[in-house]
């Protein structure tokens, strides 16, 4: 099996691979997403405060999020290559450890998230209207931080062996139970109390619970490829050691646009609740229009790295090339159709105030044009992650993120007649340097001259 999907890899049709490896993982994120979806779909009919909440509370969550799947990714690659190696009871320890250690960092950020709830939104500068159900949101969803963490090493620990397909299916599931949990626990039901804000991070947790028991039974079961003991799930410093040596780097790039997430919202919030909810929404369709790009990036790390790894470097930078069109074209067709589509989708989620309606869908219209370059930016990071350079995908986050767009952002907001709209169009201008940089970056070869050089 595994010699056939490495042939299949460095051989034969391009595209093809590139969409068999793609589509598993788009879905995968996708039905993630639809979490923060569906709960700005519920909110938004308690009102604009409500989806304000919620948006400001995001960022944090995902910065707390990129923390902990830094490791789990760790996990991933060791099972990997031990799946490489054939060496089952490697992989099958490695799980164990990963479960183990991931366990105790998730108490910790929950711990952490709990007690860190009020400064936290303080900090980001909260008015009074919200700051209570942001504390609230933030807080009842820290308490699911332990199931959520033992998902996703679920997830990346199939990933590893070849499994995309179960985590699916799982994810699958937890999101239709959303879809009732949701307003059973916002609006109430019988002898559930109406909850408000805080029902849809509790119905949240609930859902993170079952699919991390899933996850959990599906391990120690042994039938899905990695078989999970009790007696492995123990103290182990020098493996502790790699897990977090291997996936420190990869934590502080994702924290690092946890953060970027985070100030620009630090702007936004001066502005009120309204433009907070305006943004909030725009945010939610950037966060949709990624799973694609990152889809297509992390496919294209596999494509670039096998075919690297078989001396095709030729065939490597015609899967470059190839996922880059695929995603430039591919993305900038999905702006074309939220640019137009950007005021009922934004009615959607807030049908009855006009205000967010109109700013969320000015967002949504500013940003759409650029979502092509966005696609390319990603998949070069792809690129360079495939072929070891992952120095070069961490500049170029850093460069769009921190010398462009967050600077961008409070000047065009803070000394032009833009005001907060000013915000707006830092997004597509910093995808635009973003994506010259990488192309740049990519046509020079350098990437190949560092394997020339190995």
């Amino acid at each position: 099996m595994l010699r056939k999907q490495k042939k299949s890899l460095t051989e034969g049709s391009i595209l093809s691979s590139l969409l068999r490896l793609s589509i598993p993982i788009i879905a995968a994120n996708t039905l993630q997403t639809a979490y923060q979806l569906i709960d700005t779909f519920w909110l938004g009919r308690l009102g604009a405060y409500a989806v304000a909440a919620v948006s400001l509370s995001f960022p944090l969550l995902f910065l707390i999020f990129s923390i902990g799947g830094g490791l789990t990714l760790a996990g991933s690659v060791l099972v990997a290559q031990y799946r490489g190696m054939n060496d089952q009871k490697l992989v099958n320890y490695s799980s164990a450890q990963t479960i183990f250690v991931m366990f105790f960092v998730s108490i910790a950020l929950m711990l952490a998230g709990i007690y860190g709830a009020e400064p936290l939104m303080r900090f980001i500068g909260a008015d009074e209207n919200i700051f209570t159900e942001s504390v609230n949101y933030f807080r009842v969803s820290s308490y699911g931080f332990v199931f959520l963490f033992i998902f996703f090493v679920f997830q990346s620990l199939m990933r590893g062996i070849g499994n995309v397909l179960l985590p699916t299916f799982v994810v699958l599931s937890t999101v239709l139970l959303n879809l009732v949990l949701d307003p059973l626990f916002i609006y109430g039901w019988g002898p559930i109390p109406a909850m408000g804000v805080s029902g849809a991070a509790m119905a949240s947790v609930g859902t993170q619970g079952l699919s991390a028991f899933i996850g959990l039974f599906i391990l120690l079961n042994g039938k899905q490829g990695i078989k999970v003991h009790l007696q492995d799930l123990k103290p182990d410093w020098p493996w502790t050691k790699k897990l977090f040596k291997l996936g420190f780097p990869a934590s502080i790039e994702q924290s690092t646009r946890a953060l970027g997430m985070t100030m620009m919202i630090i702007l936004v919030v001066g502005y009120g609740s309204e433009v907070v909810a305006s943004y909030g929404i725009g945010a939610r369709i950037l966060g949709f229009v990624v799973i694609p790009a990152l889809g297509l990036s992390i496919s294209t790390t596999t494509l670039v790295g096998q075919n690297i790894g078989a001396g095709k470097v030729y065939r490597a930078e015609r899967v470059a090339v190839l996922s880059g069109k695929v995603a430039f074209w591919g993305l900038s067709g999905i702006g074309m159709l939220l640019f137009f589509a950007a005021r009922p989708l934004t009615a959607f989620f807030v049908p009855d105030d006009e205000y967010v309606i109109y700013h969320g869908a000015m967002f949504i219209k500013i940003m759409a044009p650029s979502f092509g370059l966005l696609g390319l930016q990603q998949v070069m990071n792809g690129v360079f992650n495939g072929a070891g350079f992952t120095l070069a995908s961490m500049l170029i986050s850093l460069i769009g993120l921190w010398i462009v767009r967050f600077p961008l952002a409070y000047v065009l907001s803070n000394n032009t007649v833009l005001g907060f709209e000013g915000i707006w169009w830092a997004f597509p201008i910093s995808n635009l340097i973003a994506a010259i940089v990488a192309l740049i970056w990519f046509k020079n070869g350098q990437w190949k001259q560092r394997l020339k050089r190995k």
